[in-house]
């Protein structure tokens, strides 16, 4: 007689129902699995690298998006009678709302993925692949936080007590009540600096600049901040807003072919015509060497030496600090097997 009342008892039937769905779950789990590599073995490979691409990117945040809705059935059916049933409900509801909201954040992703890929940033003039790749990062951050600002207001309608803030933020009146009163602040300020810099771009995704006295290349721009990665492999942070506000070189600002310069401090006797005999040959054949420009010219003179620059040009920063390090060895060794005694002296006047 006990052992059918504790049959009968409804934290018996709790213990299998959660039992039975929790088996439902493994079970649905090893169906999705199969399913998704069926799928990726003979159908979305076919396909192309995109549509696996995109199969990787969903194949988590919709499987517990699935989860849930059967969660939200298993607690309608199984426990509605309960208490706790509203809590349980509540909770659900926003959990398969920020599912969606990972689904479209990984679907942003997706096509910012899909467009990289039509971008060919290797090639030689690639101004307009970095201009629209420079577009494509600072517009993902864009989507990113209108979709998580949306998630946040839906998700705030779920509660009586905040209801009236989701719907705020939700209608026009709300958002530009948002952006009035977070105007005065240096974070929207960021945001904003970020959404110019990606379309007026004084500067994009891979340019040469010159920052703070550090040369290197900008290796990523956010809507706070951009991350410059200096030619010895360390990283310079600033804030967007750095770069509307301060001088900076831009070393590929509408094209990266560039014009370098070597000096040399020579004695008067030396015969500057004799580098420019020997020149054209040291560079013949070179690969950092564009073939536009070169050229030797006296550019100073003082009581002591005199001063030689030689003018080389390269197709970019990188090829021409090459060359110029190649053509420094090459002149020394030239001036110094010919012309031992031509290096600048420090001439001494005798009382």
């Amino acid at each position: 007689m006990l052992i059918t009342q504790y049959l009968n008892s409804e934290t018996i039937k709790l213990v299998v129902a959660t039992s039975s769905f929790i088996l439902l779950l493994v079970i649905v789990f090893f169906i999705y699995k199969y399913l998704f590599l069926f799928l990726r073995k003979r159908i979305f490979v076919k396909a192309g690298k995109f549509t696996t691409f995109l199969l990787d990117f969903l194949r988590i945040p919709a499987l517990w998006a699935f989860y849930w809705v059967l969660l939200k059935i298993f607690t309608y059916i199984f426990l509605s009678n309960y208490p706790f049933y509203p809590v349980l409900l509540h909770i659900n509801t926003l959990l398969i709302i920020f599912s969606i909201t990972w689904i479209v954040m990984q679907l942003v992703k997706a096509a910012a993925y899909y467009l990289q890929h039509k971008l060919d940033i290797g090639v030689v003039d690639n101004l307009t692949a970095r201009k629209r790749l420079t577009q494509i990062k600072v517009l993902v951050g864009i989507a990113n936080s209108i979709v998580i600002i949306i998630a946040i207001s839906v998700g705030l309608l779920t509660f009586k007590e905040a209801r009236a803030v989701g719907v705020s933020l939700l209608t026009s009146a709300g958002i530009l009540g948002i952006v009035v009163g977070f105007a005065a602040q240096k974070s929207l300020g960021l945001i904003l600096a970020g959404i110019q810099i990606a379309f007026t771009q004084p500067i994009r995704i891979d340019d040469v600049v010159v920052v703070q006295g550090e040369w290197g290349r900008i290796e990523e721009i956010t809507l706070t901040y951009v991350v410059v990665k200096i030619w010895d492999e360390r990283r310079l942070i600033l804030p967007v807003t750095w770069f509307l506000e301060n001088p900076f070189q831009n070393w590929t600002r509408s094209d990266s072919a560039i014009i370098g310069s070597v000096f040399f401090y020579v004695d008067y006797g030396f015969p500057v015509e004799s580098i420019r005999g020997v020149l054209p040959g040291m560079l013949k054949g070179n690969s950092n060497w564009d073939e536009r420009i070169w050229n030797v010219q006296v550019t100073k003179t003082t009581e002591q030496y005199k001063e030689v620059r030689i003018l080389l040009s390269s197709s970019d920063s990188s090829k021409n600090w090459d060359l110029k390090t190649e053509m420094m060895e090459k002149v020394i060794e030239f001036i110094h097997g010919n012309y031992p005694d031509a290096f600048a002296k420090i001439r001494i006047k005798e009382g």
